[in-house]
């Protein structure tokens, strides 16, 4: 492994974990959130999208992966740079898992050094036995330096500012 490949935190693959909002890990804050997207017509589209880091662009990140990125599906071990807003630094990231199950797709990343905070993030879209379409972000993290951790309800904030724009990314145009 590279110098700056290591994750920055300890619990890899912990979105997965079913009781991940009851039990984060240890000074973590978790969520899970879902919005609908619609019905079964946009399954396999939305998934295409969220296994090429849509969800990220369509949110207003900008996407450093290697190779060809928007052309293949995204792996796990993948490392990507995100570019997010004003923030003035790179932001490393790395695949931990990928989901391509018949009512499940997605990816879950992790944080590298460098990365602001420190922990996992889930981006899925699912669907429902009735045909509905959802898309899902669990997450746990925390802040990864001690002046973020200062910043505490202006960092909460934007977390749930870039999270609402998750949950919209692919909601198609005239959806309600």
């Amino acid at each position: 492994m590279r110098k700056g490949d290591a994750y920055t935190y300890g619990e890899v693959g912990g979105t997965r974990r079913d009781d991940l909002l009851r039990h984060p890990p240890r000074g973590y804050r978790a969520i899970d959130v879902r919005t609908r997207l619609g019905d079964d017509a946009g399954w396999r589209e939305a998934g295409d999208e969220i296994l090429r880091w849509g969800i990220q662009r369509r949110s207003g990140i900008r996407v450093s992966a290697p190779g060809d990125a928007e052309r293949r599906p995204i792996a796990a071990g993948d490392r990507a740079v995100l570019r997010i807003g004003l923030w003035p630094r790179d932001v490393p990231c790395r695949v931990v898992y990928v989901v391509d199950e018949p009512f499940v797709r997605g990816f879950a990343y992790g944080t590298l050094p460098g990365h602001p905070e420190s922990g996992e993030e889930a981006f899925l879209v699912e669907q429902d036995p009735d045909g509905s379409v959802w898309v899902r972000i669990r997450a746990f993290s925390r802040p990864a330096t001690w002046w973020l951790r200062a910043g505490g309800p202006l960092v909460r904030l934007l977390q749930r500012a870039y999270t609402q724009r998750y949950l919209r990314a692919l909601v198609p145009s005239g959806a309600t």
